[in-house]
């Protein structure tokens, strides 16, 4: 049976709809998956270790040690109340946001939104405020509905609506969104992954690499059977 371990470094996102993962699972259904999220530095140090083939993150950060390619991109959105002023317009600048209250999550990807928050709104000479909340993700929108701030999220998180709340695009924003391995990996999956990937369209190449963000190396990795065969 083969093994991988999915690992997610990214501003919160849906990772596939339903019919996506039961296509996936009976295509390769002698792969186990596991599914964890992290920090992009504790990724990066187990692909240095060999302990992962691969971590999926956002921005174009070049690790030492580490190969990085961009594979795809995502818009990003505001998250707002729905009965919030600017859920009136159809599409929001930083500016609008400016005098916001944001909220994020203790952990991952909180940190990173927080860095991403205030690069921003410091390019417009302004210091966000920006609450830590100790919840999920869908405890974290239930905030966003009853008023205690907003936040952002890419673009594959609004597939899922929830209630009491609206996202609007913020103009011109775009997240990449890289794979960094090691170069000293030789695991056939992740080759023949990353092959694949960069051989399809990039709509199509964003739901094979987030359905398998990062694949654990294991002690004997001839025992395991090649997934994309």
């Amino acid at each position: 049976m083969g093994h991988f371990s999915v690992e997610i470094s990214a501003l919160p996102g849906s990772l596939l709809n339903g019919n996506q993962q039961g296509a996936y699972g009976k295509e390769h259904a002698s792969v186990r998956v596991e599914f964890f999220d992290g920090d992009p530095a504790d990724h990066v140090a187990s692909i240095r270790r060999l302990q992962l083939d691969v971590a999926f993150i956002t921005g174009t950060t070049q690790w030492s040690d580490c190969e990085t390619e961009q594979l795809w991109s995502e818009r990003v959105f505001a998250v707002l109340p729905s009965d919030h002023p600017l859920s009136e317009k159809s599409e929001l600048g930083w500016r609008d946001l400016v005098d916001e209250r944001f909220i994020v999550s203790d952990g991952a990807p909180g940190s990173e939104i927080h860095d991403y928050l205030v690069q921003r709104l410091a390019d417009l000479g302004r210091h966000p405020e920006i609450d830590t909340q100790y919840v999920g993700r869908d405890n974290l929108l239930s905030l966003v509905a009853i008023g205690q701030g907003v936040t952002v999220m890419s673009e594959a998180g609004t597939a899922a609506q929830f209630p009491g709340t609206a996202y609007r695009q913020l103009a011109g924003e775009v997240l990449p969104f890289c794979a960094v391995w090691s170069p000293r990996n030789d695991n056939p999956a992740w080759r023949r992954l990353l092959s694949l990937a960069r051989s399809m369209s990039r709509s199509a190449a964003a739901t094979i690499i987030q359905t398998v963000s990062a694949v654990l190396l294991t002690s004997s990795l001839s025992q395991i059977p090649d997934p994309w065969l």
